[in-house]
């Protein structure tokens, strides 16, 4: 695919940095070109310290006043578009099991500069059944809902994936699709939540076992 995996955060989660041709494109937008020469690597995220004056002495007099500027409360929200690209699950068999990648696109034009949440929810019938990827992934909700945080970094026109393997239980019935489940994103950089949702289905078929040989 020519798409290079670029890691963002050690121990925390990896991006597949691909070029706009690369990956698919948001919903209701076409695909941009690709910026020649965009590095892939991470800006670290601080949080803003919303405008906290300090109460300081000056001369012969102990006063308010406007404080010494804070160095952290920099880093603002940048100005980014994180999008869901829908991708339906491998299909599989009734107490089977298959992967729901969860995929994140940044449209820009900034890169993220704060982290942004994944948050996975399955259809009725299937469990969230890790080892996930990112590793700080979690199951909730008797898992049937898994988190996961990407850290700040994103470039325009890059991606981020979120593996969930899922299990389905043994009564769904067979042949069939189950229906319900959806990719969310969540950010405080994000000018756009109308793309930040999309819906999935898992096929189920009776075995995925190859035929026996006659």
């Amino acid at each position: 695919m020519g798409c290079a995996v670029a890691t963002l955060a050690a121990g925390q989660a990896w991006a597949e940095d691909c070029t706009a041709g690369e990956q698919a494109p948001a919903p209701g937008a076409s695909a941009p070109a690709a910026e020649p020469g965009t590095a892939g690597t991470a800006d670290t995220a601080v949080a803003a310290d919303p405008g906290t004056a300090e109460t300081g002495t000056t001369g012969a007099g102990a006063g308010t006043g406007a404080g010494t500027a804070d160095p952290a409360a920099a880093a603002l929200p940048s100005d980014s578009d994180l999008y869901v690209v829908r991708m339906d699950p491998d299909a599989a068999p009734p107490g089977g099991t298959t992967t729901v990648h969860a995929f994140i696109g940044n449209l820009g034009p900034d890169t993220t500069a704060s982290p942004f949440t994944v948050v996975v929810t399955l259809p009725e019938g299937v469990t969230a059944e890790g080892p996930y990827f990112p590793e700080n992934c979690y199951a909730f909700q008797e898992g049937h809902r898994v988190r996961c945080t990407f850290p700040a970094g994103l470039p325009r026109f890059r991606s981020a994936t979120a593996l969930v393997p899922v299990r389905l239980a043994a009564t769904v019935p067979a042949p069939g699709t189950l229906t319900g489940g959806w990719v969310a994103v969540r950010s405080a950089d994000d000018c756009n939540e109308e793309n930040n949702k999309q819906p999935f289905e898992i096929p189920v078929v009776e075995t995925t076992e190859p035929r026996p040989a006659v």
